[in-house]
């Protein structure tokens, strides 16, 4: 068994991106700017914005954060998307989920200048990567993809079964998976809440993506000896064995799952890890005009 290290393949990918802004401030280029919106005071979301910051400045980044508070209207929140949209200082942002109930997720998303939307969650940005055009893919598939590349992971003819179909990571990932390149070229099957006979279909999965959503939900029981597991959730659960008083976990019970897999992703220091940089790379691209001209 090998740990899929994010910690590591994020380092180095920053490390390319560094030298990237690099020989953009030698040509007298402006360094990529990161904006976050930032609605309520969510810790999960206040420690996810907080590492983006981090992460830019780490790169040769400028990175700006808006902060509002939970009880700002739809119209306001809209006027500030607009506010973004306009500024050409701002290479790309992004509006950190989840907003207030009050605000319609997607009227904000699709507000969002599709040039500037790095999370690569707007329709426009979401047709065009289902048409194999050069868009900003969604941060967390696109740190999936950068994950199993850099592993050399062999995905051709293997079969793939994704728990989840979110627009945010399942449906994109297998979209992904199944195209005709290095590195994916995979048969695809995509598992959920109303699947039948889930265990016979991921005891199938040379390599099995869990976005489920729910803390260690894939069992030993259920993965085949020798597959691929990667673990996009992430969970704060009650634990007697730390300080805190909690644990994060992910959707795979990673110390019985990690016993039968050939590759397996930790939680924390996964694919969270390569999530913000999957964000630095679209920004980067944003800045450099790779995807719109």
């Amino acid at each position: 068994m090998k740990i899929i290290d994010g910690k590591l393949i994020a380092e180095q990918i920053k490390t390319e991106i560094a030298e990237e802004v690099k020989k953009m401030i030698d040509a007298e280029i402006n360094p990529p700017h990161l904006a976050a919106i930032l609605v309520g005071e969510d810790p999960a979301s206040q420690t996810y914005v907080a590492s983006k910051e981090r992460s830019c400045k780490e790169v040769g980044f400028t990175s700006s954060i808006y902060r509002y508070p939970e009880n700002i209207s739809e119209n306001d929140l809209l006027n500030v998307v607009d506010f973004l949209n306009n500024d050409d200082e701002i290479d790309g942002f992004i509006v950190q989920l989840p907003l207030p109930n009050h605000i319609s997720v997607d009227k904000v998303i699709e507000r969002i200048n599709p040039k500037k939307d790095i999370d690569g969650f707007h329709p426009v940005n979401a047709g065009r990567m289902l048409a194999g055009l050069p868009s900003y893919l969604p941060a967390t598939p696109y740190g999936i993809m950068q994950m199993i590349e850099r592993s050399n992971i062999e995905t051709e003819g293997k079969h793939c079964v994704v728990l989840g179909r979110s627009n945010i990571v399942g449906t994109p990932i297998s979209i992904l998976m199944s195209r005709n390149k290095k590195f994916a070229n995979a048969t695809v099957t995509i598992c959920h809440s109303k699947t039948k006979n889930l265990k016979e279909i991921t005891l199938q999965a040379d390599i099995l993506i869990a976005a489920i959503g729910k803390p260690n939900f894939v069992t030993s029981d259920m993965v085949k000896e020798g597959a691929v597991v990667i673990d996009v959730g992430i969970h704060r659960v009650p634990s007697a064995d730390t300080k805190s008083g909690f644990k994060l976990t992910g959707d795979v019970d990673f110390n019985n799952v990690s016993k039968k897999a050939s590759y397996i992703t930790p939680v924390p220091g996964g694919v969270g890890l390569m999530t913000i940089v999957a964000l630095l790379k679209n920004t980067l691209k944003a800045a450099k005009k790779e995807i719109y001209q």
